[in-house]
């Protein structure tokens, strides 16, 4: 079906001629283009609306021809689904006007109806796979349970998230009800992408990294499993959580096609610590973008080297930056597709 399935086939660990590129957050800020739609559409406006979604996302492969698209939309959609309200403030971020802090507050939160409450992002889809045309496939997906609880609970963005933490360990009880909640809810979310045809799914866990290894199992991990399980017999399953290379190997073990290693873990551990059988997915620091393109070009070229071709999808260690070069950009996508052994 799909006409360059080489991302797929990365997956299932098969022998590959090189490996498959595509970047997190790829279709976004770093393209003028986009930045022209967002002159006009405030953010939700663009995630909410098809045509403006599917046309975000196949901005990127237009430029620069990936391997793999993927959807353009928010992890934020699915506590706006769960009847939390999430503005997104120019200058500052996501804002949640009536944080949960307590087990009162959970009363208000519903596990939504998704064709009732995201249907627009299945019609995205849609819209998506038809400008696509099966030339390469799309990835769907959603922000982990405890990465949704922190904004939910913080109420915006933040550098510890204490408030989140502090909600976990003081009322345990009222956070895995609302971890539950949002897992329930992203279950059924991901299996209607599916449905619409999105090829494989990412679960991102942003701020995994904030807890500590046994405080990840209890309020994060576990809820992802779940996520997996639901998932993985329907559709490739990637797991990617910034700062959690502690969790690499349940991470390898769970059912996932692949996990996604941020920069602060090199290609030799994070192999060592997946038991070198799992397709790895990551990991050049966005920030390292900004190196002239020669150099990029030498980095990409020795971090492929490092992980091996095979069972292996480059791509960021976290998303592309939005003042980066397009350029530089480029530099770094043809780099892989111009490689070989």
């Amino acid at each position: 079906m799909i006409k360059n399935d080489l991302f797929l086939r990365a997956l299932k660990g098969e022998t590959v001629d090189r490996p498959p590129v595509w970047m997190m957050r790829q279709a976004g800020r770093y393209l003028p283009e986009f930045m022209a739609l967002r002159e006009k559409y405030d953010f939700f406006t663009r995630c909410q609306t098809p045509e403006l979604a599917s046309e975000i996302t196949v901005q990127p492969i237009r430029r620069y021809g990936m391997d793999a698209a993927i959807l353009f939309s928010d992890i934020l959609v699915i506590p706006q689904a769960m009847d939390i309200e999430v503005q997104m403030k120019p200058n500052f971020g996501p804002y949640l006007p009536n944080p949960i802090r307590s087990a009162k507050d959970l009363e208000s939160v519903v596990v939504p109806d998704i064709q009732e409450s995201l249907g627009y992002v299945m019609d995205a889809i849609t819209q998506t796979k038809e400008k696509l045309e099966d030339e390469i496939p799309l990835i769907g997906f959603a922000g982990s349970p405890w990465t949704i609880l922190c904004y939910c609970v913080e109420g915006q963005g933040s550098k510890s998230f204490d408030k989140a933490r502090g909600f976990c360990f003081t009322q345990p009880e009222a956070a895995h009800q609302l971890l539950q909640k949002i897992t329930d809810t992203t279950i059924a979310y991901l299996k209607a992408k599916v449905k619409a045809g999105v090829n494989a799914v990412q679960v991102f866990d942003s701020w995994g990294g904030m807890l500590s290894p046994t405080d990840y199992q209890e309020f994060s991990w576990k809820y992802i499993q779940q996520i997996v399980d639901a998932l993985k017999e329907e559709a490739p399953v990637i797991v990617f959580g910034k700062g959690c290379w502690f969790a690499l190997r349940e991470m390898a073990q769970s059912g996932a096609s692949a996990v996604g290693v941020d920069w602060t873990c090199s290609a030799q551990n994070a192999r060592y610590l997946t038991g070198g059988n799992i397709t790895l997915q990551g990991n050049f620091d966005p920030a390292r973008l900004l190196s002239p393109p020669s150099e990029i070009k030498k980095m990409v070229t020795q971090m492929i080297r490092e992980f091996g071709k095979d069972k292996y999808v480059v791509n960021l260690g976290h998303g592309i930056l939005p003042h980066i070069p397009l350029e530089n950009a480029k530099a770094f996508i043809d780099a892989v597709k111009e490689y070989s052994e």
